[in-house]
C-alpha cells in the first residue's frame, strides 16, 4: 500500500523547502555576507519559514484524517518503534522551528513581509530575552532537524537500494499513481 498523492506531494514538497532552508539558515548568518544578498537570505527564510507552518498544519489534518499505510510485515518491531519516534521528531520539530524562528524575528523586532504584506501583526511582544531564547531554541532545533533529516534519509536509502522491501516505494514517486492506496 502506498501513501496517496496529496501526502506524497506534501511530502516532497515540504522536503524541498526544508532542504533549502537548511544552507540558507546557515549561510544567512555567516559574519561578512554581502548585505544584499544576506538580506535576501533572510527574506527567503523567514517567509518560506511562514509557508512551512502553514504546510505542516495542513500536513497534520491531512494524515489525522488519512492514516499512512502500514510498513510491511517484514520489518521488524524495534524497526517500527524507531520510525515512529524519529518521524514523531521530525513533526515536532517541523512545527518547532517555524515557531520559534517567528518568535525570534518578532520578539526582535524584525518584519516577516509576506505576515506584515497581509495586515497581520505580531502575537508575541517585543522583548530581548524572549527573542534569546527563541533564537536558542531555533538554534538547537535546527541541528536536532539536520541531524533527523540524515537518519531519515540513510533509513530511506537503506530500505530502497538495500532492502528493496517497498518501504521507499509507499512514498515514492511524489505524484501521479505508485500503486493500491491507503
Amino acid at each position: 500500500m502506498t501513501y496517496r498523492w496529496p501526502a506524497r506531494l506534501l511530502h516532497w514538497g515540504m522536503a524541498l523547502l526544508v532542504l533549502a532552508m537548511i544552507p540558507v539558515g546557515l549561510v544567512m548568518v555567516q559574519q561578512g555576507l554581502n548585505r544584499p544578498v544576506q538580506n535576501a537570505l533572510y527574506l527567503f527564510h523567514k517567509n518560506v519559514g511562514v509557508l512551512l507552518l502553514l504546510l505542516i498544519g495542513l500536513r497534520l489534518l491531512y494524515r489525522w484524517r488519512h492514516r499512512p499505510p502500514p510498513l510491511p510485515a517484514t520489518v521488524p518491531g524495534w524497526q517500527r518503534r524507531v520510525a515512529a519516534l524519529s518521524h514523531g521528531a521530525l513533526y515536532l520539530l517541523l512545527v518547532v522551528m517555524p515557531v520559534a524562528g517567528y518568535v525570534r524575528v518578532r520578539a526582535g523586532g524584525f518584519p516577516i513581509e509576506m505576515l506584515d504584506a497581509m495586515g497581520i501583526g505580531s502575537f508575541v511582544p517585543r522583548s530581548k530575552p524572549l527573542a534569546e531564547l527563541a533564537q536558542t531554541i531555533h538554534y538547537f532545533g535546527g541541528l536536532a532537524l539536520i541531524a533527523l533529516i540524515a537518519v531519515h534519509i540513510a533509513a530511506a536509502l537503506h530500505h530502497a537500494v538495500l532492502k528493496g522491501d517497498g518501504v521507499f516505494a509507499r512514498i515514492w514517486p511524489p505524484l501521479g499513481r505508485a500503486g493500491r492506496h491507503r
